[in-house]
């Protein structure tokens, strides 16, 4: 279930990809029924468990959870269910997932990062999501637990609500190292217990970081766009998929930190998950050392992103133009399309005859 900004991306696609071939393993990665895509119809599931409606008109997920649960039923061996939204659920949801699955053995398994990476990566993918606060309105926000990255990055919040009824060697804590890739898959098949070679295909899906200067101009562009219109489908398509995924994220910017004077708040949260985690008993894939930032920036080399150079945003924006523009000539005509359809149809007609 998260937490978000952990390599969850990545662990879920390298599943999706190879669900064929796990299966043939007893390690079993369900969707709502055979030809769908598992990693939607999670997602879909686990929105429908907490009665949301990201991503889609109001209750395009209704009904996904309850398909999922009957899915699960028909299967035996290990059945993964994988989404990052679950990891802030409140009690009254897990009861109703726990009561759902009350015929399985549920394990829960949380991957854990170092504020001093997922900070700054969770303010990023909110402005990926379309928001527009500024880097320093976040970061005031996290401290005070207010934002749902807060809650979701709560190691001990989130294991007590979704472990209130299973033992410690049920819950899993995976730490996500410097350099994930094969290794944070090889700690989570551990877990699961799957042999990493079972699962031959790499994911394809990244979720890239942005420099300073790519992140605020998609903040800037945010703010221009205004609130409905980065609620519409295009902006999700061309946004996201276009920008931050491919002209964006392949730039070489300055990379985001974590402010300097956030520091001593950043290694005091690492001790008390550290803490819990160690009392608690719960199973640790990896290193609880792991969970501590690296070493604070200096305050003379911390780039603020409201502060990001304007050379550097109006690269960011010509190349971005230049992608929207070749993206645009792709595209076809609308004009041309039924045109073009009628003709096929003809075409397909005179074959037949």
């Amino acid at each position: 279930m998260g937490a978000p900004k952990t390599g969850t991306t990545y662990l879920q696609d390298r599943l999706t990809r190879n669900a064929r071939t796990l299966a043939r393993h007893g390690v079993h990665v369900p969707a709502r029924h055979p030809l769908a895509d598992p990693a939607v119809s999670q997602f879909r599931a686990a929105l429908d468990l907490l009665g949301q409606d990201w991503g889609g008109p109001p209750g395009h997920a209704e009904g996904d959870w309850p398909r999922l649960v009957r899915r699960i039923r028909k299967l035996e061996g290990t059945v993964v269910v994988s989404h990052e939204i679950l990891a802030a659920a409140d009690p009254a949801q897990v009861a109703r997932a726990m009561h759902d699955l009350r015929d399985s053995e549920v394990h829960v398994v949380y991957s854990a990062r170092d504020l001093g990476r997922q900070l700054p990566a969770a303010w990023q993918e909110s402005i990926k999501q379309g928001r527009t606060w500024s880097y320093q309105r976040f970061q005031r926000r996290m401290v005070r637990g207010h934002p749902w990255f807060a809650r979701a990055f709560d190691l001990p919040a989130v294991l007590s609500t979704w472990g209130e009824d299973l033992p410690p060697e049920r819950l899993h804590v995976i730490t996500v190292p410097h350099r994930s890739g094969d290794l944070l898959w090889q700690r989570f098949c551990e877990v699961i217990g799957a042999d990493p070679a079972w699962a031959p295909r790499e994911a394809q899906r990244v979720n890239r970081s942005l420099g300073v200067a790519e992140t605020q101009l998609l903040r800037r562009l945010n703010r221009r766009v205004g609130r409905e219109t980065r609620r519409e489908a295009p902006y999700d398509e061309v946004v996201r998929r276009l920008l931050h995924e491919g002209v964006l994220g392949n730039r070489r910017g300055t990379a985001l930190q974590l402010p300097p004077d956030l520091h001593p708040w950043a290694v005091a949260q690492a001790d008390r998950w550290t803490q819990w985690a160690t009392t608690r008993g719960v199973h640790v894939v990896g290193d609880l050392a792991e969970l501590q930032p690296g070493p604070a920036v200096a305050p003379e080399d911390y780039v603020n992103p409201s502060q990001a150079s304007t050379k550097a945003q109006l690269g960011a924006a010509l190349d971005t133009l230049v992608a929207l523009t070749a993206e645009a000539a792709r595209r076809p005509d609308p004009d041309k399309r039924l045109p073009a359809r009628v003709q096929s149809k003809l075409q397909t007609r005179r074959e037949l005859e």
